[in-house]
C-alpha cells in the first residue's frame, strides 16, 4: 500500500553533517522525497508535533532539543513507508539499535537520536499537516517506481 510518512532529521543530524547521508539511504531504500524543507521549529510547533507526549517526563528535554538547531522535516512516500522508515530508522535509543539502521549505525544516545519518523498512518496524516499544507507535497511519479515496487 502506498504511504506517506514524515521524516524530522534532527538538529544532531543537522551539526554532525549527516542529512546527506540519512536522505541518501532513505531514496536507496526506494522511497521518494515528495516535500522537503530546511527550518528552525517554533516551540508552538515543537509542542504541537509532539502533543501525544505531554504529560511524560521528558517532554520538556524534548522540546528543548528539537528546537535548539535547524531541522529538515520531509515527507517520504512509498509502498509500505511507514513501517520501512520505521525498520530504517532503528530502536528509539542509539546504543540499543541494530547495526544497519539509521541510529544503529551513527547513534548511541537516547536523546540524541537524529531522526524522527511517523509510527502510524493517523500520526502521520496529523504530522504531516502540521509541516506542509497540500500544494507543497509532489505528485509527480518517478519512471523507476516500477522497477522499485516490482509492479506487485
Amino acid at each position: 500500500m502506498l504511504q506517506r510518512t514524515l521524516i524530522i532529521l534532527k538538529p544532531d543530524a543537522y551539526q554532525r553533517r549527516l542529512l546527506g547521508t540519512i536522505l541518501a539511504r532513505i531514496e536507496s531504500k526506494g522511497l521518494k522525497i515528495a516535500a522537503m524543507k530546511l527550518t528552525r521549529l517554533h516551540e508552538s510547533t515543537a509542542k504541537r508535533h509532539y502533543e501525544p507526549h505531554i504529560g511524560k517526563h521528558f517532554f520538556d528535554d524534548l522540546i528543548s532539543y528539537i528546537t535548539s538547531g535547524p531541522v529538515v522535516v520531509a515527507v517520504a512516500e512509498g509502498e509500505e513507508a511507514i513501517s520501512v522508515m520505521r525498520a530504517m530508522v532503528g530502536a528509539t535509543c542509539g546504543y540499543k539499535a541494530q547495526p544497519g539502521t539509521i541510529r544503529g549505525d551513527f547513534s548511541i544516545s537516547l536523546r540524541y537520536n537524529l531522526i524522527h519518523a511517523s509510527d502510524s498512518e493517523e500520526s502521520a496524516r496529523r504530522e504531516i499537516d502540521i509541516f506542509f499544507s497540500a500544494d507543497e507535497i509532489m505528485h509527480e511519479p518517478l519512471l523507476m517506481d516500477q522497477w522499485i515496487q516490482g509492479g506487485e
